[in-house]
């Protein structure tokens, strides 16, 4: 297959597919005189799928939650309580220190707006911002980075929006360009000149004939610090503080983005996803489908935390899905699409330990539809106060447009 132009151009945003990671070791910025921001990291999990918020944030106090799910509730003593009223999956073992000593933070019955019950259509609608709009071509992280150069002119180095993946998602999709990063050995480059791969010398090209200033000066820089990265070996990179990562995509990615994130290389927005919340078959409870892929996640995430070690502080780290699940189970051990859903909030400027939003209940006439926990907190209400506070990203109409959000209506999480 050839490799061109349009290729890389993906929905308009720069995607590199199969580049590599950088090293703790590498610790030069790609443009000396644009080094990331303190303060100014923000990284987005998407939950693709539509993951069961109600056994992943146990509603344990609710005696309907019981009798709707006879097979797959989690029992009250093997929930991980919170405050007496929501406990976690105990396969978020993990996860309960950071909510313990109030680095995470727990929306309950958030949501997209949205009653669409399709996957391609809700999760298109969370990634561009504009639920039920489908002319949106860009997306809302894409467009809090636009919002941010309104309030903070500065320069921006070629890794300051990333993806982990081989394209870049609609979420980062727009003006502002996008890397989309594969694995940490996938970028073959031996130098420049004619002994570049493919891909590389389609790159180098892309970049000598950008008018962008800053992407054209970091063009050089860009390929002098992959050289340096297969020079160096990105494979005997060790993750710090006794950080243990699991042997799964999932954790490769979180693994990579810890390592672009130390490597002062100016990223200030990082995107990843992690499959598997479909759960219409056999969903398990204490154990089984969903736990796996609960355990999976949260050992994932909990091990970026202790790999960032002291830059955790400057991090905030979001999580979300398309909608959540039935609240009954259904008829083989499985739920359904749903509505509402719960977000994990991650930061060292977060104020965790806390489970927030306005609780709706679970009795049989407090039910979305009759059949799913009801939406009572927007999705966007959260995440504009994130990039506010994160990204300084002020105009949030332009982040969210039609959203009206307004930041005394912030949840005060950040």
């Amino acid at each position: 297959m050839s490799i061109t132009r349009r290729f890389f151009l993906h929905k308009g945003a720069l995607a590199i597919a199969g580049t590599a990671a950088i090293p703790t070791f590498l610790v030069r910025s790609v443009l000396a005189e644009s080094a990331a921001v303190p303060g100014r990291r923000l990284v987005v999990i998407f939950q693709r799928g539509a993951a069961d918020g109600l056994n992943v944030v146990v509603p344990y106090r609710e005696k309907n939650y019981y009798a709707m799910r006879p097979t797959i509730a989690i029992p009250q003593n093997q929930v991980l309580d919170l405050d007496g009223f929501f406990g976690l999956h105990p396969a978020l073992a993990s996860f309960q220190p950071l909510y313990n000593q109030g680095h995470l933070a727990i929306v309950h019955a958030a949501g997209s707006p949205s009653m669409s019950r399709s996957h391609f259509d809700a999760q298109d609608y969370m990634e561009s911002g504009t639920p039920d709009v489908k002319s949106t071509r860009d997306g809302w992280l894409n467009r809090a980075l636009q919002a941010q150069d309104e309030c903070c002119r500065e320069n921006h180095t070629a890794f300051r929006a990333l993806a982990l993946g081989p394209e870049v998602p609609l979420t980062l999709t727009g003006r502002i360009p996008a890397i989309a990063i594969t694995n940490v050995n996938g970028f073959a480059v031996a130098g420049r000149g004619p002994v570049l791969s493919p891909a590389a010398e389609a790159f180098e090209a892309m970049y000598a004939d950008t008018g962008d200033h800053i992407l054209h000066a970091a063009g050089d820089e860009t390929f002098d610090a992959v050289k340096m990265l297969r020079d160096a070996d990105p494979a005997q990179y060790q993750p710090a503080n006794g950080a243990n990562y699991p042997n799964s995509e999932f954790g490769n990615s979180m693994r990579q983005i810890a390592q672009l994130l130390k490597a002062n290389l100016g990223v200030e927005a990082a995107f990843t996803d992690v499959m598997g919340w479909d759960t219409h078959h056999a969903q398990g409870g204490v154990d089984g489908q969903l736990a796996n892929r609960l355990h999976d996640f949260s050992d994932s995430i909990s091990a970026f935390w202790r790999d960032m070690g002291d830059g955790a502080e400057n991090l905030t780290l979001v999580t979300m899905s398309e909608f959540g699940r039935t609240a009954r189970e259904n008829g083989t051990g499985g739920t359904d699409h749903g509505h509402a859903n719960a977000m994990f909030v991650l930061g060292g400027q977060v104020r965790g330990g806390k489970v927030y939003g306005r609780w709706p209940g679970l009795d049989n006439d407090q039910l979305n539809q009759g059949r799913d926990l009801a939406l009572t907190t927007d999705y966007r209400q959260v995440l504009g106060e994130v990039v506010t506070r994160t990204l300084g990203a002020e105009n949030l109409n332009l982040v969210f447009p039609g959203a009206s959000l307004a930041p005394n209506r912030f949840l005060r999480l950040v």
